[in-house]
């Protein structure tokens, strides 16, 4: 799993995730103070959104990718603090899978 976080996040990366957004009903994610991307496989990813919404107040979204039904990656936005916990979380949640 590969995870990485945008802090202070530009207006076009924004965009980007935006017109990407897969889940749910297209209504408007306030603009964040982070963004955290997580991308792996399927299992890896709906186990990450579960960690991450458990764990801080954050909004997770899929990202669709190249036809609408293929979710790469997801998007985790919030504020930096609880974004780089959320991500922290999902880090040791992903070594303690291994390990099980």
């Amino acid at each position: 799993m590969d995870l990485r976080i945008i802090k202070s996040p530009g207006e076009g990366t924004l965009a980007i995730l935006k017109r990407r957004k897969g889940s749910g009903p297209r209504e408007e994610i306030p603009t964040p103070d982070a963004v955290g991307l997580v991308q792996g496989k399927l299992i890896e990813m709906v186990c990450a959104a579960d960690l991450a919404e458990k764990a801080v107040g954050v909004t997770v979204e899929d990202i669709r990718g190249s036809c609408p039904q293929n979710m790469i990656m997801l998007a985790i936005f919030g504020d930096t603090a609880s974004v780089m916990s959320a991500m922290e979380t999902i880090e040791k949640g992903s070594k303690a899978q291994e390990e099980w």
